[in-house]
């Protein structure tokens, strides 16, 4: 029974005729040449088969029966596999097509649902019950979130949809995620920093040239905490006042590594980024690619890497979060991260600029992700919506 797309092709009886000694045109072949029709497709073992027949008609009712079992899910029966053989082989078939840290995400995700179920339990015979019953037992465990179990369902969705196609573990309509519905969560208000609380920051790092540089890119052009770190000087136009956030091949002065969403992209960047950059060219070492990563501390993660303990979950920089912590407390800043000064500048962006230009410069796959995640409520939009208010109310009550 096919997995594929079911094929029909003439197949020709006899050697191509000749005329004056040569083969006659391609076109006459049909009218020269004895030919039958067959039908072709691919098993779910990936074998090539094939079916002869004397007309096309005989033929294309035998493809049409063919492709609508294997549009209802009545091919061939997967091939059987445990949910730990599928888990394991998952976990090297993904190595490359994703970043190291998703694959990770898959493989706990994975290994929390065979614990539950068992490892030896079949992949086509997990029934939706089953995935219930875990998504129950994760929330009656009090260890998790609503939003994580929200997170491993979508995880674990998108995982069965691979066991569907393109392996065929699975017949299509058999993913035990499929209709698990998300919990109910109250969404979380998106924490936007304003122009005095960055200057407050700023004001605490004075000192610090690493940490204004850093905090005025993070604010300025909406970089990712690993993109600026992994930012080198041949990613600066300080001319054109650019960065450009680019995937990078491991060398023996570079460490490998790719943006999130796996695509290249340029961002505008401040006067103030451009002259604080221009302040740390100055001291920096000669030859030494990077910008945010010292030469002392390049050298540490290089050993590492020789020594097979380097991956890229690791950290390029220790503490950072602490340190961070340390200057919003002295600026005393209410509580962000530094990837809510990321978010306050898609925000500033979206003030000015189209939605999908926005969603370009932030380096988001999806305009879905821009519009819930990053566009905050600022608090000259609170003031604004007064004002509409109470010019309603003072047109309503002169009427």
């Amino acid at each position: 029974m096919a997995i594929e797309k079911v094929g029909i092709y003439r197949k020709w009886l006899e050697p191509v005729p000749k005329r004056n000694g040569n083969p006659i045109p391609k076109s006459e072949w049909p009218r020269k040449r004895r030919y039958c029709w067959i039908v072709r497709w691919c098993g779910t073992n990936l074998q090539k088969y094939g079916k002869l027949f004397k007309t096309r008609k005989e033929a294309e009712k035998y493809a049409l029966d063919l492709q609508k079992r294997v549009n209802l899910g009545k091919g061939d029966k997967p091939q059987q596999v445990t949910l730990q053989q599928f888990r394991l082989e998952h976990e090297q078939v993904m190595k490359g097509q994703v970043a190291y840290a998703t694959i990770q995400e898959h493989k706990r995700v994975l290994e929390l649902f065979e614990k539950f179920i068992g490892g030896s339990f079949a992949l086509s015979k997990i029934r939706p019950r089953y995935a219930e019953a875990f998504v129950a037992d994760c929330l009656a465990s009090n260890k998790v979130s609503n939003g994580t179990v929200n997170k491993w369902i979508r995880t674990l969705k998108g995982i069965f949809n691979l066991a569907i196609e393109p392996r065929g573990y699975l017949a299509e309509g058999q993913n035990p995620f499929a209709k698990i519905k998300k919990r109910k969560i109250t969404e979380k208000s998106l924490r936007y920093v304003d122009l005095q609380e960055y200057s407050a920051l700023m004001d605490v790092a004075a000192t610090k040239l690493w940490w204004k540089a850093f905090l005025s890119i993070a604010y300025g052009s909406g970089l990712r905490r690993n993109e600026i770190l992994h930012l080198t000087w041949a990613d600066i136009d300080l001319e054109q006042h650019r960065i450009e956030v680019r995937a990078k091949k491991a060398s023996d002065e570079i460490l490998a590594w790719e943006p999130k969403s796996r695509k290249n992209r340029v961002v505008p960047m401040s006067n103030e980024s451009a002259k604080l950059l221009v302040d740390m060219q100055v001291n920096a070492p000669e030859f030494h690619p990077y910008i945010f990563v010292s030469l002392e501390r390049l050298d540490r993660i290089k050993k590492r890497r020789k020594a097979g303990k380097w991956n890229s979950r690791s950290e390029v920089i220790n503490n950072l979060r602490e340190n961070f912590i340390a200057i919003r407390s002295k600026a005393n800043v209410v509580k962000c991260t530094i990837h809510d000064l990321r978010r306050s500048a898609i925000t500033n962006w979206a003030r000015e600029l189209p939605i999908q230009v926005v969603q370009t410069l932030a380096g988001h796959s999806s305009i879905t992700t821009t519009r819930k995640y990053y566009l905050a409520v600022r608090p000259e939009d609170f003031e604004s919506a007064s004002r509409v208010l109470n010019l309603v109310l003072n047109r309503t009550q002169s009427d």
